[in-house]
């Protein structure tokens, strides 16, 4: 079946990119294999990052299938835009069925982008992760690949205004070499090893990235441990465990 969608998107990104004159590094993308299945597991700081971490896949001509909520499918405007991608709506009521529609597009060759914090981490930093990807890797036999994403939370993350039209941002994203599922003897085991990797490319990508902070006002986009005022990883469990009670209540 032809991408009536995706392309025209794809298009829209790059106009973005040029207009906000973005200042796009990107390292590691010949690790996206050109035909097959894969799985593309990426930290998560901000809510543009499905957009940066598909652009990864690019060099390698291939189109990524996002997991996202189901409430994104469900809205007016990105709803028909996300069925047109062919992403892949994430029902947490009943995740087995998203689970294996994941699976199945795996073993049709897909490339499947997978965020395996689950929700954004507001320290910056690589929280602990879901073993959903580790297990659909496994399952389909295709190899997983860590992504990191930095400076995507400068444009629009959890708790912060947007700022969709800050010009010369510097983005950095890093693909990492492709994880072996069969050289695991479980996805407990598999999924420890991608959080070691991606941990180590992100803090690559904030250690190499070319800007601090203009000032302690601006501070608020760097994780704690590296100086900035963003909340520890303790700090920021307990604001999503707050967030889950009043969502819930």
């Amino acid at each position: 079946m032809p991408e009536l969608v995706y392309p025209p998107v794809i298009a829209a990104a790059k106009t973005m990119f040029r207009v906000l004159d973005l200042r796009l590094r990107i390292e590691g993308s010949h690790h996206v294999p050109r035909t097959g299945g894969a799985v593309l597991a990426s930290n998560h700081v901000s809510y543009l990052d499905f957009i940066f971490c598909g652009y990864g896949a690019h060099e390698s001509r291939r189109l990524v299938r996002f997991m996202a909520k189901h409430e994104v499918f469900a809205h007016k405007v990105s709803g028909p835009l996300m069925r047109g991608m062919k992403h892949i709506p994430v029902n947490r009521a009943a995740g087995a069925g998203s689970y294996n529609a994941a699976v199945d597009a795996l073993r049709r060759g897909e490339v499947v982008g997978v965020f395996p914090e689950a929700t954004i981490s507001r320290s910056f930093r690589v929280k602990e992760l879901k073993n959903g990807a580790a297990r659909m890797a496994q399952e389909a036999g295709v190899p997983l690949l860590p992504v990191a994403l930095w400076g995507t939370q400068r444009l629009w993350t959890k708790g912060r205004p947007r700022t969709l039209t800050r010009r010369h941002t510097p983005i950095t994203i890093l693909v990492g070499e492709p994880m072996d599922p069969a050289a695991y003897p479980d996805a407990t085991a598999l999924t420890a090893a991608l959080k070691t990797r991606l941990s180590a490319l992100v803090d690559r990508a904030q250690r190499e990235y070319p800007e601090s902070p203009a000032g302690p006002d601006d501070s608020w986009w760097l994780p704690a441990h590296l100086g900035g005022t963003a909340p520890t990883l303790e700090k920021a469990a307990e604001l999503d465990r707050r967030g889950r009670r009043t969502a819930a209540s």
